[in-house]
């Protein structure tokens, strides 16, 4: 009798971009990734940071460097494509919130939001996919939001740019499948993280979240790394087009 082998979760000899990597969620992917065996290039606008980052990393015996990029700034991206790739996975953790009232919305928070959130993150898949083409396949990852699914209160722009990358990412996974790229995307609900504390201490937002989070907890930046990897590896190899939800239920009624 044959027997199924389960594919491999490894990602060595593989090299992977992670935008927003320097701090929370994007830490994290960068921190699965290279665990998991992969070359990992972690990019944000502090270069002190991201090279603090980097070094952290190193020191725990992973195989990692920082660059300072503005991922607003696409012919930079570009650059940085060029000069540190090719990428086999690109997991796009760069992302900008800026809540107000729908009807208190300014123009420079709708266009910053949506510069960050949707431009960059569209030219960062392209820049990816057209060195993916050379390499025979790989995997976009956009680390997208529970809220592409549905809405928030004081949050129309920023659901408005994750529903847009949930659209993307499916016609990029349409195209993109012939030449074997995988497009997808993880949702997470609120996760813990020094960005998110003011949200977590305001009362009436923790009772929110704890209202819709079905499971008896909130997100914790560990619950994301899992699913990085099941994405950029041979486990998740006929995994595109879609999302996975890391959201403890909110979205499940």
């Amino acid at each position: 009798m044959h027997l199924p082998k389960t594919p491999s979760f490894r990602l060595d000899g593989k090299r992977a971009f992670v935008p927003g990597g320097s701090r929370g969620i994007g830490l994290g992917c960068a921190v699965a990734l290279a665990e998991a065996g992969a070359e990992v290039v972690i990019a944000a606008r502090n270069a002190d940071q991201v090279e603090e980052t980097a070094k952290a990393l190193r020191e725990a015996g992973l195989t990692t460097k920082g660059i300072s990029l503005d991922v607003t700034d696409i012919d930079a991206v570009s650059a940085a494509f060029d000069e540190h790739g090719p990428f086999d996975i690109l997991c796009n953790s760069a992302g900008l919130a800026r809540h107000s009232k729908a009807t208190e919305t300014t123009e420079q928070d709708f266009d910053a939001v949506m510069n960050v959130n949707v431009r960059a993150a569209y030219f960062l898949a392209q820049k990816a996919a057209l060195q993916m083409e050379s390499r025979g396949g790989g995997a976009i990852i956009q680390i997208s939001s529970q809220m592409g699914h549905v809405g928030g209160q004081e949050r129309a722009v920023y659901c408005g740019t994750k529903h847009a990358i949930e659209g993307i990412n499916k016609a990029m996974a349409i195209e993109l499948g012939p030449k074997n790229i995988r497009v997808n995307s993880i949702c997470p609900t609120f996760i813990r993280t020094p960005l998110t504390e003011a949200t977590f201490s305001d009362p009436a937002k923790r009772a929110w979240i704890d209202d819709n989070i079905k499971l008896p907890r909130v997100g914790e930046v560990e619950d994301i790394m899992g699913a990085v990897v099941y994405l950029a590896s041979d486990a998740g190899s006929l995994i595109t087009g879609t999302s996975i939800l890391v959201d403890g239920g909110w979205t499940a009624a």
